[in-house]
């Protein structure tokens, strides 16, 4: 399980790592064209249930914790749907791949 740390909250956003993976190459395209946006997630299994969402900024500290040592491999599929979502006014929301993939 990775997680995201983010600005000065006191506790990480917990994501599974090869998520995290894809969601990070989305978040650093954005955040490198310097655009804002939110970012939304239902609360993992164990947590309080429910749902969170944040605002990524290019000012506001980011930091990815991965738990394996090895980048996985990346859908260009996943990768293009979260985009697709981050230029809505909804922003990404972080779901399953197999949502992706049973959605094309």
């Amino acid at each position: 399980m990775g997680m995201i740390y983010y600005g000065g909250a006191a506790e990480p956003i917990s994501v599974e790592d090869r998520a995290l993976a894809h969601l990070k190459v989305v978040i650093a395209t954005k955040l490198r064209r310097n655009e804002s946006f939110t970012l939304s997630w239902r609360h993992p299994e164990g947590d309080r249930p429910g749902r969170s969402t944040i605002w990524l900024h290019p000012s506001i500290p980011l930091r990815f914790v991965f738990d394996t040592p090895e980048p996985p491999p990346l859908s260009a599929e996943w990768i293009t749907a979260m985009a697709n979502s981050a230029n809505s006014s909804g922003g990404i929301t972080l779901v399953p791949e197999d949502v992706q993939n049973s959605a094309g």
